[in-house]
């Protein structure tokens, strides 16, 4: 990998050795392919970000994969007319000032950097992704990485750390004792909820269908897992909900009276068959959806995790030029927390 570069007359006049960056290499979906997202993903030479007023360009050092890169590919949230357009939600790297930052990838939240109209969006629907060697966002979006946190580590943080943070303790409102359910072990935002769940004080449970992933959930703090669809020993305070339609029932029969389901992604479907509405009425179940997370709160789960000593779960890292392995590996589901791609 290596930037692509161009001298200005001015420079070559005066011997300037000092290069212009205009372009990078990147991970980017160049088309949508609804039934094989992969194909649509290319890895080459892109334009690097310009400078704009109330933004900051990033030398990306990591960033991790999320599934919301795979419906990306799919065109879900990803508009035709927006391709070519680089990947990547989530990234940690030095800015311009020599600070190292991790990145809040929703833009427009406030209409910081982008006016007070535009709606909301995250990296990779409107603007370009982190999958490159720089990236660039209003100057808003941009956070101190603590020195606690490698910039793989802090990579992981803004996507699927960041949801399972809000989901727990935002729109579940758990707290100290309380017992929770965390559906598909493995998973970014399942593994996220897991660990910060049982530093948080709280009774987790866990569920998968891969013995493995089980007994990786337990040794990461739950206290026990289970297949799928399995009667836990007491109904739980909490569920936390990524598979959608295949855990759908289970989460539902799971909850106590009053209890609360929080969530924010249905990677199995977003139809279940059976809506358990009977059961949500007559034991007044609450329903909560959840969506990423504020600037303030990832401000907040980047304090806990310097504090406490709880670290993003990493499977694998891999170079940059090795993102169609990263993706491969996400699509088939078998690997256990966060896959992180760095540009050093």
């Amino acid at each position: 990998m290596g930037w692509g570069v161009c001298h200005t007359a001015e420079q070559l006049r005066h011997g300037a050795s000092r290069p212009i960056v205009v372009a990078m290499f990147a991970a980017y979906a160049a088309r949508i392919d609804r039934d094989r997202p992969l194909d649509g993903l290319e890895l080459g030479e892109r334009p690097a970000p310009e400078a704009r007023p109330g933004w900051t360009t990033v030398k990306v050092r990591a960033a991790s994969l999320n599934h919301h890169d795979l419906w990306s590919l799919r065109g879900v949230g990803l508009a035709e007319d927006k391709l070519p357009m680089i990947l990547g939600c989530d990234a940690a790297g030095v800015d311009q000032d020599g600070n190292e930052v991790v990145l809040h990838s929703v833009i427009g939240q406030t209409g910081h950097g982008v006016g007070p109209d535009e709606p909301r969006s995250i990296l990779t629907e409107r603007y370009q992704g982190t999958f490159a060697e720089q990236v660039t966002v209003p100057s808003w979006n941009v956070l101190p990485k603590p020195k606690e946190l490698t910039f793989e580590q802090a990579a992981c943080l803004p996507t699927a750390w960041l949801t399972a943070y809000r989901m727990l303790f935002t729109n579940a409102g758990v707290r100290p004792g309380d017992s929770v359910l965390v559906q598909g072990a493995g998973g970014g935002v399942a593994t996220a909820a897991i660990v910060l769940g049982k530093a948080a004080g709280l009774r987790v449970f866990a569920t998968s269908r891969d013995e493995a992933k089980r007994k990786r959930a337990v040794e990461l703090g739950a206290v026990e897992a289970y297949e799928p669809g399995a009667r836990l020993p007491a109904r739980v305070d909490a569920v936390i909900e990524t598979v959608g339609a295949a855990t759908w029932s289970h989460s539902v029969k799971s909850l106590r009276p009053g209890g609360t389901l929080v969530i924010s992604g249905a990677t199995s479907g977003d139809r279940p068959s059976h809506a358990e509405l009977t059961r949500i009425f007559f034991l007044e179940l609450k329903i909560v959806g959840s969506t990423m997370g504020s600037k303030d709160e990832l401000e907040d789960l980047l304090s806990f995790c310097a504090a406490t000593g709880v670290r993003p779960v990493i499977d694998e890292t891999l170079p940059l030029d090795r993102a169609r392995e990263g993706f491969e590996r996400l699509s088939s589901g078998n690997l256990f927390g966060k896959i992180v791609l760095t540009t050093s």
